[in-house]
């Protein structure tokens, strides 16, 4: 599990030229360090000048720890599901038999594959609102931190679009393809948009 590597140990496989982990991995990874983000922003939001934002706050902390889980869930997820992919291809072929058995189960490997990103960013939209709620409450000295958590989000929207790309397009069935491409047209460029929005503000407030 990717959860319980180091980081070394991690970062080594994704660098070795092997398929799995990957950019989906990455992408999961990217959201959980954005929900760890926004959970450390909400543990320094705590104390008695903070107190009438008390239930917010511990709202926003139990929810981003879920959202770490999750995320972390989701890159091992990834993993399996890419590795689906590339063991379907190797099924046996020859016969015309064998040959629709391989097909089969190479789109049904592709169609799984397209679903793990849709589910990331879904998780990455979380930590972008749960961002938001935090920033006109959040202590100050850990404000860039709010950004911080946004931009992660964002890069993990933005690569599990990718990633549904690549598969979405392999995919022969119009139907599966409608049906994918309809759960997550938009979602991702929303994603981005709020991001982007949540960033602009905390640099506005620091600056201002």
């Amino acid at each position: 599990m990717i959860g319980s590597e180091t980081i070394n140990g991690y970062l080594a496989r994704l660098a070795a030229r092997q398929p799995t982990p990957g950019g989906g991995a990455a992408a999961a990874l990217h959201a959980a360090q954005g929900a760890a983000l926004v959970a450390m922003v909400a543990r320094y939001t705590t104390g008695a000048k903070y107190e009438q934002h008390a239930s917010l706050v511990e709202r926003i902390a139990e929810a981003s720890d879920g959202l770490i889980v999750e995320a972390l869930q989701l890159a091992d997820a990834d993993e399996h599901a890419f590795q689906s992919v590339i063991d379907s291809y190797k099924l046996p072929s020859g016969t015309e038999e064998l040959d629709a058995a391989r097909s089969a189960g190479i789109q049904a490997a592709l169609a799984q594959a397209a679903q793990v990103p849709g589910r990331l960013i879904a998780v990455a939209r979380a930590v972008v609102d749960l961002a938001t709620e935090l920033f006109d409450v959040a202590n100050s000295n850990v404000i860039s931190d709010v950004a911080a958590a946004a931009d992660a989000a964002r890069a993990a929207a933005t690569t599990a679009r990718v990633n549904i790309d690549i598969n979405v397009v392999a995919i022969k069935d119009n139907a599966v393809r409608t049906r994918l491409a309809g759960e997550t047209d938009g979602l991702a460029d929303s994603v981005v948009a709020a991001a982007d929005k949540l960033a602009a503000r905390v640099r506005e407030r620091i600056l201002a």
